[in-house]
């Protein structure tokens, strides 16, 4: 047998051993490097060791070379390589320059490891975190894409979102260099995505798996499809709420199945982050709009009266408010029973989105009683248009569910500054006008006089009897 002392123990070292000259020319490794590194000895001899080193840290990997031929000792200096497969290693490294051959010798750690592990748990906190801060979904979803981009690579990233009821598929974030978004599909018309969410697995499609793949996997159009396509289910206690998906179309994305498993493991964070912001949403949304019709509520509505009155004070421009309060709506919720009087209520919402612009306002603030804002106006009768042709909409019946059932508007006009500065002012002008509205008859506009007439006592008086 063969006795220790005869064996050449740098050859049994985990660590590399390397010698490199003072241009970093590499003129000895052991056979750790190749495990290491990816490169084998007979590769690595004549290549020069700092252009191995990530483009990152060459600077400072530079600036501790030469700290070493000035003849200080180098111990436990970590920075990144990049290995001959293209993956990254992080090294510890232990140095020092030997002056009569001219040459460093240095002993390289692979830490890459422990570096993962806190790669990944700097990741999950800062997912974590992102669910918090982050102002919306879409927010989230570039703050995820970053984080996973520090994993892997990530030029192309998609998050995919699953919507059970509808067993369809809408890309709310998707980054893909060659492909636009694909919009809302159904689930089977994403064969890849349909697989990974209804098996609840990560999939990884390389140009070497492609053959054991089934037919309906495999992309239709070759010459636009990637050659790696990596994905991984976002699972919650729900059940699968979409996924995750890479994409690489050259070699410098050769996903493999290490990849798979981190990216699996990352996706249950992100799943409990979208699941999150969510319910934040949704709260947030149920605070600020009305519940049956979907439009803004009264506290949001006069969050953005207040707002808009700024705005007008400003610019100097018009602003009118209308007070909308449908005739004898009672008949119909008595009559039909109250299923039927809040589908009209619906239905009447739509209506008057229908007839305002983007920029304009229409809110429920109770009972059968809304509100249009609209701004920007610089011409006193734009309000009153508005006011008939919401009047000429309401002229067709409303179909609710085959039934048509007809209602008219009365609509009070309030025009800022003509009849006050403040909100409180304008919403009371504005009550007061429909109400004349409703007492002449309804389904007709009234506008507010002047503040400076005589007031209408006997419609305080009317409103307080009634």
């Amino acid at each position: 047998m063969q006795s220790i002392s005869s064996l050449n123990v740098v050859d049994l070292l985990l660590d590399a051993v390397c010698i490199v000259d003072a241009d970093s020319r590499i003129v000895f490794v052991s056979p750790a490097f190749e495990r290491i590194f990816g490169y084998r000895p007979e590769e690595a001899v004549g290549l020069r060791m700092l252009d191995l080193v990530h483009p990152e840290d060459r600077g400072t990997t530079a600036d501790q070379a030469r700290s070493i031929m000035q003849g200080q000792l180098q111990l436990h200096f970590e920075n990144r390589y990049v290995r001959k497969d293209g993956r990254i290693a992080h090294i510890r490294w232990t140095a020092r320059w030997i002056e009569e051959r001219q040459v460093r010798l240095a002993v390289a750690h692979d830490i890459t490891e422990r570096k993962n592990i806190e790669v990944m748990h700097a990741a999950i906190y800062a997912i974590s975190e992102a669910a918090h801060t982050a102002k919306d979904l879409i927010a989230l979803f570039e703050h995820i894409h970053q984080v996973i981009g520090q994993l892997l690579a990530a030029v192309n990233f998609s998050v995919v979102l699953y919507d059970a009821g509808q067993n369809v598929l809408s890309y709310p974030y998707h980054v893909n260099e060659r492909h636009p978004a694909p919009g809302t599909l159904a689930l089977a018309d994403d064969a890849l995505c349909a697989e990974v969410i209804r098996s609840g697995q990560s999939l990884l499609l390389t140009p070497g798996t492609r053959a054991a793949l089934p037919a309906h996997l495999l992309p239709a159009d070759n010459d636009s499809a990637p050659l790696y396509w990596l994905g991984a289910p976002l699972h919650t206690h729900n059940g699968a709420i979409g996924a995750l998906v890479l994409q690489g179309y050259t070699e410098h994305a050769a996903y493999t199945e290490k990849d798979k498993e981190l990216l699996q493991f990352v996706s249950t964070q992100v799943a409990a982050a979208i699941e999150r912001k969510q319910m934040h949403e949704r709260l947030a949304h149920m605070a600020q709009y009305d519940q049956l019709t979907h439009l803004p509520n009264r506290q949001l509505f006069l969050d953005r009266l207040k707002t808009a009155l700024a705005r007008a004070r400003r610019d100097q421009s018009l602003l009118s408010l209308m007070f909308i309060d449908l005739d004898r709506f009672k008949e119909v919720n008595d009559t039909l029973g109250h299923a039927m009087g809040d589908l009209l209520l619906q239905r009447v919402a739509q209506r008057l989105l229908e007839c305002v612009r983007g920029s304009d306002t229409v809110a429920r603030i109770g009972g059968d009683e809304f509100v249009v804002l609209l701004e920007g106006g610089h011409a006193r009768e734009h309000a009153h248009a508005m006011a008939e042709k919401i009047l000429a909409a309401f002229g067709p019946p409303f179909d609710l569910e085959g039934r048509p059932v007809h209602t008219q508007p009365s609509i009070g006009v309030a025009i800022y500054p003509d009849h006050g500065r403040e909100e409180h002012h304008l919403l009371v002008h504005a009550d007061e006008a429909m109400y004349v509205s409703k007492k002449n008859g309804g389904n007709q506009v009234h506008t507010a006089p002047p503040p400076q007439s005589p007031p209408l006592p006997a419609v305080a008086v009317a409103r307080q009897q009634a």
